[in-house]
This record gives C-alpha cells, sequence and structure tokens, in this order.
C-alpha cells in the first residue's frame, strides 16, 4: 500500500476484552478518530468487538501496539490489551489453516492471536484426545480452535484459557469469519463499521 511517496503497511489492531458485558465501552467511532489522531491512515473498524485496521509507514508491530494501548489508556481511562499484525502475518494465518475452513461453519473455527511466540509445551499436558472432536493447533503466534458446538460450548476452549497456560502472554479470539474480514480489510476492501 502506497500513500504519496511514503511506503505505508497495512495493519490490524485487535483490541483484548472490549464492549463485553457493559466493561470497557469503546465506541467504534471513537476508536477510528483516536487512531487516525496517531496519525495512522485510512483507518477502519469492523464489528464492536476491537478490530481496527489502519496504514502508517513507520513503527512495527510491538511499538504500534504500545502506542495504540497509550492512547486508549489516555483517551478512556482504562487499560486495553492490543496486537497488531501486519497484512502478510493474518494472510499467512488464514492461509495456513490447519482445518478444512472451507467446510465449517464459521462459528466451529477459531483462531487466538498470541503476543508472543508460544510453542507445545506450554499446552503439552492437555489430554486432546479427551477433548475429541474439539481440537486445537499452534500456528506462527496463533491458536486454532476447532468447536464443533461454539466456542460458547467448548470445553477445550475453557481449558485452553486457563491462567497458567497464557500466563506472561496477551491473547485475544476471532472467529472465522473475522479472520477472513481481516485479511480483506488490510488489502483494501471497504467494511463495516
Amino acid at each position: 500500500m502506497t500513500t504519496g511517496d511514503q511506503s505505508t503497511t497495512a495493519y490490524a489492531a485487535l483490541l483484548r476484552g472490549i464492549n463485553v458485558g457493559g466493561n470497557k465501552k469503546v465506541p467504534m467511532a471513537e476508536l477510528r478518530t483516536l487512531l487516525e489522531g496517531l496519525g495512522y491512515d485510512g483507518v477502519r473498524t469492523y464489528l464492536q468487538s476491537g478490530n481496527a485496521v489502519f496504514a502508517t509507514g513507520r513503527g512495527d508491530e510491538e511499538s504500534l501496539a504500545g502506542e495504540i494501548e497509550e492512547a486508549i489508556a489516555r483517551h478512556f481511562g482504562f487499560t486495553v490489551g492490543v496486537i497488531v499484525r501486519d497484512h502478510a502475518h493474518l494472510r499467512a494465518i488464514r492461509d495456513n489453516c490447519p482445518f478444512p475452513a472451507a467446510e465449517l461453519e464459521a462459528k466451529q473455527l477459531h483462531v487466538t492471536y498470541f503476543s508472543t511466540p508460544v510453542d507445545t509445551t506450554r499446552f503439552a499436558d492437555i489430554d486432546q484426545a479427551a477433548h475429541l472432536p474439539e481440537e486445537f493447533r499452534l500456528g506462527d503466534r496463533a491458536l486454532y480452535l476447532y468447536a464443533p458446538d461454539g466456542l460458547g460450548r467448548s470445553k477445550l476452549a475453557e481449558q485452553l484459557a486457563k491462567p497458567r497456560y497464557l500466563k506472561g502472554l496477551l491473547a485475544t479470539t476471532r472467529n472465522w469469519n473475522t479472520v477472513v474480514k481481516l485479511v480483506e480489510l488490510t488489502e483494501g476492501e471497504t467494511p463495516g463499521t
């Protein structure tokens, strides 16, 4: 993506735990204004659950996430964890899905994005066979979860979310529709706001 003479990269910012049960309310119009105030271009949001896309020619995923977290804390008065991923990463997560995404309903497949790389030893004591037909697989700073009855009924998702497995990590989960939409949005397609 290029704006004038400056080369920019398209990113998605994934906010964790906002607009859930009346807590940490972040109206999407205010979030867009906040991100534009940081100098980001092409700011758009998707749904009310904390997905924003933008382009910038400065920083990297980690520094941008920190900048957005600080701006949210200043503006809204509470802390929100933010993971920023560029278009190439988002596309790779979609393209490298270990489950047959095209054959599944979006509510059956989820991706948890992690702030840092995670290896199999972190989840080694989870007995995957005991949770079948539910399954999970690790990817690049991500975990894919197949939950045939949906996330809300998933015993495996409940297990994976325990603090001992997520210690030292920021983690935020999106359903497959959102995973795919974020790829599209960072390619420049028009989102819902």
